[in-house]
This record gives structure tokens, C-alpha cells and sequence, in this order.
């Protein structure tokens, strides 16, 4: 049966470096994303049997994707970055191609990814464990945050954040009693140094603290929509792909 490939690569040159050597190996293209919400809406739609993905997007970490949408085939991951990463690869049995992608290399992937069902490989990969193999120890999670604002620098307590959003592309930390300012981190960044057991990432724009949540109300599609204390003029809904782990997360468990 004829494989359809999603690349997912956010360098045009490498992603066209990439599918010529594909189509050179008999492979379709199911298409191409330089971005994690394209990938999203991608996998969606095209259903691809395999997707080479760049962990490194111009939006974010590409392991954003699996906390939006339930990626039903194997993973082929391509970094340009160290060992660490590659060996959380290996564990999770997902293979890896190291930048820049020379077509043998990618020939001896295309061959393990066929030597495994697609049942296997799928079963075999826990992509929330990978993620936290990347993530940082316990003692390592975020103390402090420097936020400017004008001419004025000022550090603040981690506990003091109620919740972080992104709007009109800025990253803002809401403090419990002192407003919203911008901080250069991006959530993704944000998501693996703060720790999880008091942040938990609802959606792409929202990633918000257990003491933030006030009043949780049934939303469509087995949403829960959110009222932030304090307060915030945005919608605040979790994605219909992480409101059952959500709900867990409040549990604790």
C-alpha cells in the first residue's frame, strides 16, 4: 500500500530537500507544515501514515502538537541538537534523523518504520513520558520571573503568577494582585520549566495555575470553560484533546 508522508519542518529549504529524497524513495506527500498549527490541521485532515517532524518550529516546540490533537502514526523525529534528546528517542522506541537528513539515512528510517506495524509502533511510543524526559527535575522548575516594564526591572515569585497567555503574539504572566506584563519566554517554554503539578497547559494560548481557577462550567464537545481569578477579558476553554487529562490534573492524579 501506497505510504502518504506529513513533513513537518519550518526551514523551506530542508523541507524540500526532504521530500525530493522521498519521492526519490517512492514515497506520496500528504503535505507540508512549517508550523505547529498547520501541522495540526494537517494531520487532521490528511490522516498521514507517517510524519517527519522538526522538534524545533518557528511557533514553538513541535511536541505542542500532541497536546492538541492525538497523533495516530509513527513518528520520525529530524534535530539538529545533542545526544540528550536523541537518547529520549531511543528510549521511546522513535526514530530519529540528525540534521542535516542525507538520503541513506533516511532510507534505513523509511526501512524500520515498514519492519514495524503501525500498531506497534504507536502503542510503543509515550509521548508524555518523552516529554518529560526533555523537561527538567523537580528542583530545576522555575523559582522567579525578571519582568520589564518601561524603564523598571522586577523579579517575582513564581507563586505570585496566577496564569500566563499569549496575545496579539506577546506572552503576558498575570500576577495574583499586581496586573499583566509581557515576558520574554514563549509558553512552550514556559510549559517545561514551571512545575506541572501546580501549571497546567489548557490550550495553545493559555497555560494557567490550580489557584487561578475559579468557576468551571460544561462547555460543547466535553469542554470545560474557565473563570480566571483574577479575572481575564479573553474566552478561557480547554481544547477539546486535553479536557479529559485536565480533569485528571485537577484530581491530581
Amino acid at each position: 500500500m501506497e505510504k502518504h508522508i506529513l513533513i513537518v519542518e519550518d526551514q523551506a529549504i530542508v523541507a524540500m530537500t526532504i521530500e525530493s529524497q522521498l519521492e526519490e524513495l517512492g514515497y506520496r506527500i500528504a503535505g507540508k507544515a512549517a508550523t505547529g498549527e498547520a501541522a495540526i490541521q494537517l494531520a487532521r485532515e490528511k490522516k498521514p501514515d507517517l510524519i517527519l517532524m522538526d522538534i524545533h518550529l518557528s511557533d514553538g516546540s513541535s511536541f505542542e502538537i500532541f497536546n492538541e490533537i492525538q497523533v495516530h502514526c509513527p513518528v520520525i523525529f529530524t534535530t539538529a541538537y545533542d545526544q540528550y534528546a536523541i537518547k529520549a528517542f531511543r528510549v521511546n522506541s522513535i526514530d530519529y534523523l540528525l540534521k542535516p537528513v542525507n538520503r541513506e539515512d533516511l532510507a534505513e528510517s523509511l526501512k524500520k518504520y515498514h519492519r514495524l506495524h503501525p500498531a506497534e509502533t504507536q502503542s510503543g511510543v509515550d509521548y508524555s513520558k518523552l516529554v518529560q524526559m526533555l523537561g527538567v527535575a523537580k528542583s530545576d522548575y522555575m523559582k522567579r520571573l525578571v519582568i520589564r516594564f518601561g524603564d523598571v526591572i522586577k523579579a517575582f515569585e513564581i507563586k505570585d503568577v496566577a496564569y500566563f497567555y499569549t496575545g496579539e503574539k506577546i506572552v503576558y504572566a498575570t500576577l495574583s494582585e499586581a496586573g499583566s506584563y509581557p515576558v520574554d519566554f514563549t509558553l512552550d517554554q514556559l510549559e517545561k520549566r514551571l512545575d506541572p503539578e501546580r501549571f497546567y497547559r489548557i490550550n495553545r494560548k493559555f497555560l494557567i495555575s490550580y489557584e487561578s481557577i475559579g468557576k468551571m462550567i460544561s462547555y460543547s464537545k466535553s469542554r470545560v470553560k474557565i473563570n480566571l481569578i483574577p479575572p481575564c477579558d479573553l474566552e478561557v476553554i480547554s481544547s477539546t484533546e486535553r479536557s479529559g487529562e485536565f480533569k485528571e490534573w485537577l484530581a491530581g492524579k
